[in-house]
């Protein structure tokens, strides 16, 4: 076999597994695929178009991160997101963004910083006008431009995986109030990293992530992944 021939099979192979991967992690992030919900090999397969061995390759990887439970002689089940793993998780965000907002006072771009004025104007905007939708995506973009800024790529992979982890519950929490609060804090984040100032844009960083989890906590959006622990 020629090494072409070689490097495409390992590609198809592994974007196969990566598509199969990518699409059940996403239904169960969503909440498409419910907690204990079993994942039969054969109708993913079938569903996807590919074999079983991509399937169990990205079963694997999936039990790995502590979204499915693969039981011998049984099959693989739906674990998902806990109300115990979302409080971690906040937990986690909190410091991990304090510190990408203190980096981002090093290396952002003006078109970085131009961004992030006009996401906040528009934010505010679809705020006043009751249009949840789009400033969920604002919201979204906002932290993208700043993980983009802090110019590292370790922390700004960790941060999206983390972000996407709770956006079923994220997107609840913009529905309320929390949407106009939320795009203020931004603005103060935004000021002190054009600021420069590290000390106060990690902190305002850091309080961002608390405040968004006590809001949940305080408007007993745990339901939408069960009772905290």
């Amino acid at each position: 076999m020629k090494d072409n021939d070689v490097k495409k099979e390992v590609t198809d192979k592994y974007s196969l597994r990566g598509r199969v991967y990518n699409r059940l992690r996403e239904d169960i992030l969503s909440g498409r695929l419910k907690e204990n919900e079993e994942l039969k090999e054969i109708a993913i397969g079938e569903e996807l178009g590919v074999s079983r061995t991509p399937v169990r390759e990205a079963f694997r990887q999936l039990e790995l991160e502590g979204l499915i439970t693969i039981v011998p002689n049984k099959g693989a089940f739906v674990t998902g997101i806990t109300a115990k793993d979302v409080k971690d998780i906040y937990m986690i965000r909190s410091h991990l963004e304090g510190l990408c907002a203190r980096l981002a006072c090093d290396y952002i771009s003006d078109a970085q910083l131009e961004e992030m004025e006009e996401n906040i104007y528009l934010a505010s905007f679809h705020a006043s006008k009751g249009h949840m939708d789009q400033l969920a995506e604002l919201d979204n973009r906002f932290h993208e431009i700043m993980y983009e800024a802090c110019n590292s790529k370790m922390l700004e992979n960790l941060l999206r995986d983390y972000h996407q982890y709770v956006m079923r519950i994220r997107r609840k929490t913009l529905s309320s109030s929390r949407g106009t609060v939320s795009n203020e804090e931004h603005r103060s984040i935004m000021q002190a990293i054009k600021d420069r100032d590290k000390v106060e844009a990690e902190r305002l960083a850091n309080l961002h992530i608390t405040n968004a989890y006590e809001n949940m906590v305080k408007n007993g959006l745990y339901d939408l992944y069960g009772e905290p622990d």
